[in-house]
């Protein structure tokens, strides 16, 4: 996959667990910014305009919250190569 992704997430966040275990399932790497442990990436995420996590990053598009059909279409997954990757 050539596609750079960045999730921003915070501590006790359901929406950010579920972003992650899902990013992992599909077996995508990202890099996580985790704005309650460092304020600078709070600080960067309210530069972009964005004030909730999730917030994904896929190349130059923004996906807020944890859009799972949104993000399979940013991401090129569909069901059928999904699914014949893992049987």
């Amino acid at each position: 996959m050539d596609k750079k992704v960045t999730i921003y997430i915070s501590n006790n966040s359901t929406e950010c667990r579920r972003l992650k275990n899902q990013l992992d399932e599909w077996k995508i790497d990202y890099q996580t910014k985790n704005i309650s442990d460092d304020r600078k990436n709070l600080e960067r995420l309210q530069g972009f305009g964005i004030f909730a996590t999730p917030a994904v990053f896929v190349d130059d598009t923004v996906i807020l919250g944890f859009q799972k059909n949104k993000l399979k279409k940013t991401l090129g997954i569909d069901y059928q190569s999904y699914y014949r990757t893992i049987l």
